[in-house]
């Protein structure tokens, strides 16, 4: 495995390479691509924090509970919640900073403050030909030029080696609280979600779990205490609504939500659905799968699937797209990890890659279609 200790290194093991590489962060994101292993590890560490500017910059292998620490030192976060996929995807390791930036991993705060993408204020990346590239900034007035930033985020290593990425972070909240409701079905679910989401009262999730629809409120406890009422009160019609006794008994229901721990240690392949929440009670009935979890207020199915099984082509058109998360490796081969693009996007996809990336070295076929099967 290389493993370079700094971004000099990195530059010139790209250069040299021969052949393809497996950019590698912690490992725990379930990606299996041909190559020599590149791993970011040596690239750690966090290079600059300033709780008062909201800002920090750190290597790209840095882990990310090594993130969190720092920043829970002085009452502050990730806002966007990335998710552990280590219990859903049975493997071990710890996720970098690099791996939530390439994969663009976001939780269930999305459908309020946005997602990883969106907190992104610099990157520095080492493209296919060995040149170490800096877009964006290390604070927030500083973010200029072409925003490779986001080009980044999201692209799983298929353009470039990330080495040190910038943050922008928010403050912890005091408390939080969660309403529940039960016995609906995934129409009714998704319209008591879509009811709280577009309330004023500032919901910071919205999913369903085990047949209950949750919703989470945070912030000062005055303010939580009376939003959880007055959701209560709008949310009535739909049910008989209940409120979760305690802020650790919410974060630990939703720290469940973010890592679907209801298919950890099931057997099936798990597949992530993007798609209009209001087309998802449709969806998930022509998908005929085993057990599925709501995030995002629909806007997100996580699908536990037979194995084998081509979610795409049962699914039919629809306005959205399925990525093939947990599965073997034939079945991943077969058909996979992506949904195809269309042809425009697919050209544009190509062209991206043939700029950063012309030798091809970097997850090479990983973003790329499959045959149908």
């Amino acid at each position: 495995m290389m493993r370079p200790e700094n971004e000099a290194e990195l530059a010139e093991m790209v250069a040299a390479a021969d052949g393809p590489l497996a950019v590698r962060g912690g490992g725990t994101r379930g990606v299996s691509v041909a190559g020599e292993a590149l791993s970011t590890a040596g690239l750690s560490g966090v290079r600059l924090y300033e709780p008062g500017a909201l800002t920090l910059v750190a290597g790209a292998g840095t882990p990310l509970a090594e993130i969190e620490a720092v920043l829970a030192a002085d009452s502050q976060r990730l806002a966007f919640e990335p998710m552990d996929h280590r219990g859903l995807l049975g493997r071990t390791g710890a996720p970098t900073i690099g791996g939530v930036v390439a994969a663009n991993v976001s939780g269930p705060r999305r459908v309020q403050v946005g997602a990883a993408r969106d907190f992104l204020l610099g990157v520095r990346f080492v493209d296919g030909a060995g040149q170490v590239i800096k877009n964006g900034g290390r604070v927030m007035k500083n973010v200029t030029g072409y925003d490779l930033v986001k080009l980044m985020a999201g692209s799983w290593g298929t353009l470039g080696v990330l080495s040190e990425v910038a943050f922008k972070v928010l403050p912890t909240t005091e408390t939080q609280a969660t309403l529940r409701l039960e016995g609906l079905d995934l129409v009714g679910a998704v319209r008591a979600m879509s009811a709280a989401l577009g309330s004023p009262f500032e919901v910071t999730g919205a999913g369903f779990d085990g047949g209950v629809v949750l919703i989470r409120i945070e912030g000062f406890a005055g303010s939580v205490d009376y939003r959880a009422g007055r959701l209560a009160d709008l949310l009535a019609p739909f049910g008989a609504v209940s409120r979760v006794e305690t802020a650790d008994q919410s974060a630990t229901i939703w720290k469940a939500v973010r890592d679907v721990e209801a298919f950890h240690g099931l057997p099936g392949d798990v597949w992530r659905i993007s798609v209009k929440p209001s087309d998802a009670p449709a969806l998930v009935d022509r998908l005929g799968a085993d057990k599925v979890v709501l995030d995002w207020g629909g806007g997100l199915i996580w699908a536990l699937m037979p194995e084998g099984r081509n979610l795409r082509a049962l699914s039919g058109a629809f306005d959205g797209h399925a990525t093939l998360v947990r599965a073997r490796d034939d079945t991943k081969a077969r058909l996979g990890m992506f949904q195809p693009q269309s042809p425009p996007l697919e050209a544009i996809s190509a062209g991206l890659r043939a700029r950063f990336d012309p030798r091809g070295i970097f997850n090479p076929g990983l973003m790329q279609a499959r045959v149908k099967g």
